[in-house]
């Protein structure tokens, strides 16, 4: 199989378009094209259902299996690359993180700070995103360790648990709950993150154990948001307690327990791609996740 073919099909299947994947590689479009053909060729199988002008164009089911290969043979490519490079003793290079917006905003801090003084030389990179963009992130290789609020979806993902992060059901603190917390909580109005977030899929699951039943909802973007949303009146919300003691403290919200409020965590997950060998910069970012926690 010619190599250089797999990448153009590669880069065509990441970006969903002929145009941009000839403006990444920095060939013609009808060079593009050509590539792929002669790969349908060699192959003797459509790969790429062409889209109308406009469209993002879609793999077929041979396509995607190819893509699936093509993905694990280029993350092990850019691996051994930044290994190469990295021969100097951590001297030099990139890591990349991908965090969800809590792990992002309240419990990386300290990780990097340490990381930043054992290693002054590796550049850190962090991007933030929700649960279901950072995993697609790990697949396409565009960042080298991702830390989420939820395990992984895909097979080609595993999920080791890093640490825990203790929720809570807040009110406004001009509410009162009347009668039993689970059937009055089953009324109100909860505020939720935007499907994909991890701290949305995990309300839904603490809030079954605790027998409660979301029938009215309102989608904000963040945490935060949802937060002092609560705060102005607005509903109530199942959030991490490191979002919302700030405004507890200051006695605009309160939190309220339901049936087992002592089982309100969930579980923060550090995600490898399982084709894909960590870099010695990577590598050495993901031992220093656990060596700190452990101290």
């Amino acid at each position: 199989m010619n190599l250089q073919a797999l990448r153009v099909f590669h880069t065509v299947a990441h970006l969903g378009s002929f145009s941009q994947a000839a403006e990444a590689l920095y060939i013609s479009q009808p060079a593009i094209s050509k590539a792929l053909k002669e790969l349908e060729y060699q192959l003797g199988m459509q790969l790429v259902q062409r889209a109308a002008r406009g469209k993002k164009l879609t793999l077929t089911e041979g396509g995607q299996r190819l893509f699936n290969h093509a993905r694990s043979i280029f993350a092990i490519e850019q691996a051994a690359m930044e290994e190469i490079r990295a021969q100097t003793g951590l001297k030099q290079g990139t890591v990349v993180i991908g965090a969800s917006t809590t792990i992002a905003s309240y419990w990386l801090a300290p990780y990097l700070a340490r990381f930043n003084w054992q290693y002054p030389h590796i550049k850190i990179e962090v991007q933030v995103a929700n649960t279901a963009q950072i995993e697609q992130s790990l697949l396409s290789c565009s960042i080298d360790v991702a830390l989420v609020e939820g395990s992984a979806s895909d097979p080609h993902i595993t999920s080791h648990h890093w640490q825990d992060d203790p929720m809570a059901i807040v009110i406004p603190s001009s509410l009162r709950c009347t009668g039993a917390a689970a059937k009055w909580l089953s009324q109100q109005l909860w505020l939720l993150r935007e499907p994909g977030s991890g701290t949305r899929q995990m309300s839904f699951e603490l809030l079954t154990q605790q027998d409660i039943s979301v029938k009215k909802t309102m989608q904000l973007g963040s945490n935060e948001a949802i937060a002092r949303a609560v705060a102005q009146g607005m509903g109530v919300a199942l959030l991490p307690k490191v979002v919302t003691e700030d405004l507890v403290q200051l006695g605009k919200l309160k939190i309220i327990s339901a049936k087992h409020n002592s089982a309100l965590t969930r579980p923060l997950y550090q995600l490898r791609y399982r084709e894909r060998p960590l870099s010695p910069a990577a590598a050495a970012f993901e031992e220093s996740l656990f060596t700190l926690l452990n101290e």
